[in-house]
């Protein structure tokens, strides 16, 4: 039995849930507004479903968009398929939950990113599992693994 509470694993759950019930009133009534979504993904995990085509170009990760066209969203407890248009043509995808990077409505200038960085429990402190929003004002502009991630922060009108 554990001595202390995983809360870096109770906030990921909770922010998968999140999107979850974001996704369930899109399934349900649409996207309302201006609202769209970057979601970025690891196409590895094993229970992904892409076309091979896809996987081939995207080995690692991918980002789809959630915007203008998209068809047949249908969310579940574990994920959500969706078919989206890449080049003039339709492909299905499944997307677990567990799967997802990031999840972005640049709309509101809303962000969630998933540290994926497995960390031996021993060397653990209590912010490293922690999920970061993006958007923090102290989060700045910063390199991870040669790509470059922008904080959100840096479009917010003031």
């Amino acid at each position: 039995m554990s001595r202390s509470i995983d809360y870096g694993n109770l906030m990921h759950q909770a922010m998968r849930g999140l999107i979850k019930k974001v996704l369930t009133q899109i399934e349900r009534d649409g996207l309302p507004g201006d609202h769209h979504f970057f979601i970025k993904f690891a196409t590895q995990q094993p229970d992904v479903e892409l076309a091979d085509w896809l996987f081939d170009r995207y080995p690692e990760e991918m980002t789809i968009v959630i915007q203008n066209w998209y068809d047949n969203l249908i969310v579940t407890d574990d994920g959500f398929s969706i078919t989206l248009n890449f080049g003039d043509n339709p492909e299905a995808l499944y997307i677990p939950y567990d799967a997802i990077l990031t999840f972005v409505d640049p709309s509101v200038e809303f962000g969630l990113k998933f540290e994926t960085q497995e960390i031996p429990e021993s060397e653990a402190n209590a912010d490293d599992d922690a999920p970061s929003l993006d958007g923090d004002a102290d989060d700045q502009n910063k390199e991870e693994d040669g790509e470059r991630v922008v904080s959100l922060d840096s479009f917010r009108k003031r």
